[in-house]
């Protein structure tokens, strides 16, 4: 599971990486993102990737409320093209997403339940922005149009440093040339999901976090992203 994340980077860092227009700072410089919030994210509605804002947790097109999304900001990559909610946008690049980041959280249990729980920062070699794979929709909702959008998870296992900190991670797209093909039109559920492979141990590194990021809509700030001394 990924439940919380980072993007740090300026819109003119995100512009150059990814080559698509990011004319606000919006949705930048965020150090402690959670789900329900806006967040930003490339998506190709008409076949060119554009920068949009999308609400974090997937409303189904036929939901009635916004309640539902707070339980879908996560799909697992091995049931995704299955899931009522999932597999009619699996197909479709124009439901694909690059959920722009560098850097999530994930929370290691403690021996004790008594204690609490210790938050760790991972990122992608040494910090560089990346993508996760996201699908997203519009939905109405109240006679709102509401677009939001879901992150992919992966089996941790093959990761050695995500896996003794949680058994799921988030599917990471850390380069352009999978970040293209996840938005190309050629390729359908099946030819996507199999960028959707669990990232190699050696581009990942992790480290003990601040445990006030466990404080979503409160903490913000680059302190989150290391342990108290």
């Amino acid at each position: 599971m990924c439940g919380r994340y980072t993007n740090t980077a300026g819109p003119e860092e995100l512009n150059e990486r990814f080559r698509v227009p990011i004319e606000s700072a919006e949705g930048t410089r965020r150090f402690n993102i959670a789900p329900t919030e806006q967040v930003l994210a490339i998506v190709a509605p008409k076949g060119e990737p554009e920068a949009r804002m999308l609400r974090w947790g997937l409303v189904p097109h036929w939901a009635k409320d916004l309640k539902v999304g707070a339980k879908m900001i996560n799909a697992r990559m091995e049931t995704v093209a299955t899931k009522p909610a999932f597999r009619d946008l699996i197909p479709k690049s124009s439901r694909r997403a690059l959920q722009i980041a560098d850097g999530y959280f994930e929370w290691l249990k403690p021996e004790k339940r008594s204690e609490p729980r210790q938050p760790f920062f991972f990122q992608l070699d040494g910090g560089v922005p990346f993508a996760f794979a996201a699908l997203w929709t519009p939905a109405k909702i109240e006679g709102e149009w509401i677009a939001s959008v879901t992150l992919l998870t992966c089996d941790a296992a093959p990761n050695r440093i995500a896996a003794p900190i949680h058994d799921r991670m988030p599917v990471i797209l850390a380069d352009a040339e999978a970040q293209r093909a996840w938005l190309d039109p050629a390729l359908g559920a099946g030819e996507a999901l199999a960028l959707c492979g669990t990232l190699p141990t050696e581009r990942l590194s992790a480290r003990p976090a601040n445990p006030k990021v466990n404080k979503a809509g409160v903490e913000e700030g680059p302190e989150l992203l290391l342990a108290p001394a």
